[in-house]
């Protein structure tokens, strides 16, 4: 499984390519950072990115693409800054037929590290000891990017298996459903005997007069 890694940012988007599975070393495929100018105008910002993202995946022909999942910040225009970032991130991947996988922060520290509360440098030690590398990854986005990849190599399957089982209830229910209205419809309804219709009275035959 190779899976392209997204820390969504406008100034530096984190991207970053592990491969592997579950259960076994993984491997670093690439890393780095998209850059935009602080000072440049929103919408050539996101086109540099996008730009970015694209090369990422014409390069490297992930399966996947995890991005990290936006989450309130007190900063609302870091916020809304990093929600245009992985919009586009996310359009690239759907324009292509990429499933898009997205991961809270909390998520990602958890599987990392195993401790939701991790920081960047607990985040960054344990990507350089799981992928095997010589030296942290910097900036810390590349990083985040890299932990990214690798908490969705290992939560995938049970991902997988958890939207098959939704899947196939559902499919249930369906068939279910559909044997009730069946039934319902086929279904005769027992005739009941309608009663005689009474018999009109007959008029009584009048008598004459005794002459």
């Amino acid at each position: 499984m190779r899976v392209l890694g997204v820390d969504p940012g406008l100034t530096r988007c984190g991207i970053g390519v592990v491969e592997g599975v579950p259960g076994r070393p993984l491997t670093m495929v690439g890393v780095g950072v998209v850059r935009t100018p602080a000072d440049a105008e929103l919408g050539l910002r996101l086109v540099a990115i996008e730009q970015g993202i694209e090369e990422w995946l014409d390069e490297h022909r992930p399966e996947f693409v995890a991005v990290e999942r936006v989450f309130s910040q007190h900063n609302v225009r870091t916020v809304m800054g990093t929600a245009q970032a992985s919009a586009v991130a996310m359009l690239c991947a759907a324009r292509r037929g990429i499933p898009v996988a997205l991961h809270t922060p909390s998520e990602v520290k958890a599987a990392v590290t195993g401790s939701g509360r991790a920081d960047k440098a607990q985040v960054g030690a344990m990507v350089t000891r799981l992928l095997r590398l010589d030296a942290p990854p910097k900036p810390a986005d590349a990083a985040d990017a890299l932990a990214l990849a690798i908490c969705h190599i290992w939560r995938a399957p049970a991902q997988t298996r958890l939207q098959q089982a939704v899947a196939q209830n559902r499919f249930q229910q369906a068939v279910a459903l559909h044997k009730a209205q069946a039934a319902r419809a086929t279904a005769s309804p027992t005739a009941s005997a309608s009663p005689s219709a009474p018999a009109s009275p007959t008029a009584p035959a009048s008598k004459g007069r005794p002459a």
